[in-house]
């Protein structure tokens, strides 16, 4: 029993690590972990395994997620003068002959590669054991008290708008580090990158076929060419298409699900928008939009990874017939988020 809950759903990890956890599974990569993942680097070769952030370009993905907007922090036309020639030149020295530029972004923290933080997705459930299924997050956290939002701006400086995680924000995930083993599924080179479901049969049959095994801990990444459409698009995505490309895990197959449970992998990544078919669901009643966000993100602590650029080192595990490789990727250190862009790096 935890001062949050009094029970949790059923085949989740709430309190296994802790009435106050924030990790999850996260907590999987331990010292041995990342030695692991370290035994598997024999070339020091690195691949980047980020889109470029401005990418898939437009909103045809997510109409609530736009692309970042980039600007100086002066008026590089006028204020710079003034700034250099009468602040530094006067205050610090007339003989200055340095040029600086700072700048600003806004950045919709999911747009591209991201991770997905446990705050992203709760569910309605009895967590507290009284027959009324009420908003809960991973390990019992509460809406409007650990996770807060959105705000009226009462300052009228961007200060009093809010939406964050007192709890449950990757700044946790940031100061872990999250470096470890990751293996990859190439499920584009087997099935191509028509948009089709993949079940468990499907994903075992691929694993045979390449001789891959996935141990708890482990983070595990799905390369289905769907972020390579995203580059060729070149930031003017096909509206349509954008829906339609590439193989996704088929949520609806509960062997699938329990698999995912079983493995004990502490991420679950892909190249594709949200590692599972969008909409798909054909649920009736009480249901989740998304099966395996709820079961990773709510009931599991398995953060999601989404959007990442696989492309190039599918290719290079292919062809040096491997697929396991050391994985670097802590989101940005920015409490309360509850997603970030990230640029992970594989080493092999």
């Amino acid at each position: 029993m935890t001062k949050r809950w009094k029970q949790r759903p059923p085949g989740s990890t709430w309190g296994d690590w802790g009435e106050d956890d924030e990790l999850g599974r996260i907590n999987l990569l331990t010292a041995e972990k990342v030695l692991q993942g370290v035994r598997t680097v024999e070339h020091g070769i690195t691949f980047s395994l980020s889109l470029p952030l401005d990418y898939p370009g437009g909103t045809a993905l997510n109409q609530r997620r736009y692309p970042p907007v980039l600007r100086p922090t002066e008026d590089l036309a006028h204020k710079q003068d003034v700034f250099y020639n009468v602040v530094a030149r006067e205050q610090i020295s007339p003989d200055l002959v340095d040029v600086w530029s700072d700048d600003v972004v806004t950045l919709w923290l999911q747009y591209s590669t991201q991770w997905d933080a446990l705050a992203h997705q709760g569910a309605e459930f009895d967590a507290d054991g009284d027959g009324i299924a009420e908003p809960v997050y991973y390990n019992g956290y509460r809406p409007g008290t650990d996770i807060v939002g959105p705000q009226d701006d009462a300052k009228g400086d961007g200060s009093g708008s809010l939406s964050f995680a007192r709890h449950l924000g990757l700044e946790h995930m940031a100061a872990h580090g999250v470096q470890g083993r990751g293996v990859l599924i190439d499920l584009a080179h087997h099935l191509g990158t028509g948009y089709q479901p993949v079940n468990l049969k499907q994903l075992q049959d691929i694993m045979a076929a390449d001789n891959i095994t996935v141990e708890p801990g482990d983070m595990l990444l799905l390369h289905t060419g769907f972020a390579t459409q995203i580059l060729a698009w070149e930031k003017n995505p096909d509206p349509v298409a954008i829906h339609r490309t590439a193989p996704y895990l088929d949520a609806g197959d509960a062997a699938l699900l329990e698999w995912i449970a079983d493995s004990q992998i502490s991420a679950l990544i892909a190249d594709n928008y949200a590692v599972e078919g969008v909409g798909v669901t054909q649920a009736q009643g009480p249901h989740t939009l998304l099966p395996i966000h709820h079961l990773c993100l709510f009931k599991l602590g398995v953060p999601l990874g989404e959007l990442w650029y696989l492309h190039d080192l599918a290719a290079w595990l292919r062809a040096h017939d491997r697929s396991r490789f050391l994985l670097t990727a802590p989101p940005l250190n920015l409490p309360g988020t509850q997603g970030s862009p990230l640029t992970p790096v594989a080493t092999v």
